[in-house]
C-alpha cells in the first residue's frame, strides 16, 4: 500500500508542478502579447508596461484565450489598427512557445 500512496503522491506533485508551469507560461505569454500589441498601438515605456499588465489581467475574465483576444482586438479596433484575429492567435502561439522555453531555461 505504501508504494501505491507514494506513486499517487508523486503523480499529484507532478500534476501540480505542470499546472504551475502552464500558468506561468500563459501569464508570460500574455505579457509578451501585451508588449507586442502596445507597440502596434504606438505605446512605449511605462505606458506599454501598463498595457501589458492589462492584457494579463484580461485573461482572468474567463477560461481560455478568447478574453485576451477580445481585449487586444477591441483595443486595435478602437485605435484603427488593422490586425486580424488569426494574426493575434498566431502571435499568441509563437509567444507561448517562447514563454515556455524561457521558463524552462530559468529566465
Amino acid at each position: 500500500m505504501t508504494n501505491f500512496n507514494q506513486r499517487k503522491d508523486a503523480f499529484e506533485n507532478k500534476f501540480a508542478h505542470d499546472e504551475e508551469l502552464r500558468f506561468k507560461a500563459t501569464a508570460r505569454r500574455n505579457k509578451l502579447l501585451g508588449l507586442w500589441a502596445a507597440e502596434k498601438l504606438g505605446k512605449s515605456g511605462a505606458e506599454a508596461d501598463a498595457y501589458a499588465k492589462a492584457v494579463v489581467i484580461a485573461d482572468f475574465e474567463e477560461a481560455g484565450d478568447d478574453d485576451v483576444v477580445r481585449k487586444v482586438k477591441g483595443d486595435f479596433a478602437a485605435a484603427n489598427v488593422a490586425i486580424a484575429d488569426d494574426e493575434i492567435r498566431r502571435v499568441m502561439t509563437e509567444l507561448l512557445i517562447k514563454a515556455a522555453e524561457d521558463i524552462q531555461a530559468g529566465r
